[in-house]
């Protein structure tokens, strides 16, 4: 079984960050307002704009709260795939350097585009280098022998 974490742009323009086991139900629930408590209601339509598939449940509920305690920046970068940008802020202040010019692609690969990724569900483009499992393996491993 595998898990989703996934990234909607609601109608306000604020992003909502989750994980689910089943994307496509979690999706329709969001869409039509299947729970009214929830964040996302008052907020439809909403539009996935990232996701990603987790080999377990922890993976992509962790990798939903680092994701969410972005900043907008960080995760519009993420959304076009620029990691050059989503990984600068993780780097100390003086080992920044200039800010890296960020190009948009005219290519359709490169510029948001959509692939069908399992029958019937449409997600962003995949992301050429998956981050989370290296942030969740960071977070999930053992203290670090010394020799």
């Amino acid at each position: 079984m595998s898990f989703w974490t996934y990234m909607l742009r609601c109608s306000d323009g604020r992003f909502y960050t989750g994980h689910t086991e089943d994307l496509d139900v979690r999706l329709a629930q969001h869409t039509q307002g299947y729970f009214p408590n929830c964040w996302t209601y008052k907020r439809r339509p909403v539009e996935l704009v990232w996701c990603e598939e987790m080999p377990t449940r922890d993976e992509a509920r962790e990798a939903e709260r680092i994701v969410g305690g972005w900043s907008r920046a960080k995760k519009e970068a993420l959304i076009r795939g620029d990691w050059t940008m989503v990984s600068y802020p993780a780097k100390p202040p003086k080992e920044r350097g200039a800010r890296p010019h960020t190009c948009f692609s005219t290519s359709l690969e490169t510029n948001g585009s959509r692939v069908e990724r399992a029958p019937g569900r449409v997600c962003p483009a995949p992301n050429p280098n998956p981050f989370v499992s290296s942030e969740v393996e960071k977070l999930t491993a053992g203290p670090v022998e010394k020799s």
